[in-house]
């Protein structure tokens, strides 16, 4: 395991856009040779299409235009949301601004969400979908924006979010009710769940393309890691008590420090 020391601020917990420039094929391209990613991928959509997948009218070149994209880098095909989304192992948000500049989720492939409905987000702006975070949108509302709004193509542009799973789970909907993290704590029964997110301009709508890995790493491998387990520590320790809660946290980030 590389170290995940990275994820984590030097100082004390703090939002942050911080990002790394890449290739957009490298981050979609297949990383998963045992195909098992893209098979749970399918069954998700097969099962609850309207669950996983949604496009609002305003998506539709959004989505024609990925699609081509995909097709020219060599990685995938599909003509609906939930095609492309069942042959792409990343989960994909489209987004685009409205009138006011505003950007708005316009649609997607939500296999693996990380705790939220993919229908109770769609047509809404960032900062209707940020406003549950808890210090977020006054952190970091207005350079969100301006990233966005200022982003070139022909590259993606990459970020980590983390949080702590009580579940190896990729797929934590809020229909399927898993349990987050409680007491008793036990390394070896929670995983640091961590979000490779990546941000490419679309050329000819003008829309955002937003996507999402899933890596699961268990919390004792993490603690093996010196650096990774101390920056860890320090996040839980300073992270303000809301943002603990809207984490689900509250109840073992302080056993999950002792731990450490």
């Amino acid at each position: 395991m590389n170290s995940l020391a990275g994820l984590f601020p030097d100082g004390n917990f703090r939002f942050q856009l911080t990002l790394r420039r890449d290739d957009p094929r490298e981050f979609f391209r297949p990383d998963d040779a045992t195909g098992r990613l893209l098979a749970e991928r399918a069954g998700w959509l097969a099962s609850e299409p309207a669950t996983y997948a949604a496009l609002l009218p305003e998506g539709e070149p959004l989505l024609a235009e990925f699609a081509t994209l995909c097709a020219e880098w060599g990685i995938a095909s599909g003509d609906s949301v939930g095609a492309l989304g069942a042959a792409l192992e990343p989960d994909f948000l489209l987004l685009s601004p409205d009138a006011t500049g505003a950007f708005r989720l316009r649609g997607g492939a939500l296999c693996f969400p990380t705790g939220w409905a993919l229908a109770e987000k769609l047509g809404h702006t960032l900062d209707f979908i940020h406003g549950v975070v808890p210090g977020l949108n006054a952190a970091l509302g207005s350079p969100i924006h301006q990233f966005l709004a200022r982003l070139k193509p022909g590259a993606a542009f990459l970020r980590d979010n983390w949080g702590i799973a009580a579940t190896d789970e990729l797929n934590l909907h809020p229909s399927r009710a898993l349990s987050s993290p409680v007491p008793p704590v036990t390394l070896d029964r929670l995983w640091l769940r961590v979000e490779h997110q990546a941000f490419v301009a679309q050329p000819r709508t003008g829309g955002v393309l937003f996507g999402i890995r899933i890596a699961l790493h268990r919390l004792d491998e993490v603690a093996r890691d010196a650096a990774a387990a101390a920056g860890l520590r320090r996040a839980l320790a300073t992270m303000p008590a809301d943002f603990a809660a809207y984490k689900r946290l509250d109840r073992v980030r302080e056993p999950v420090i002792a731990l450490l």
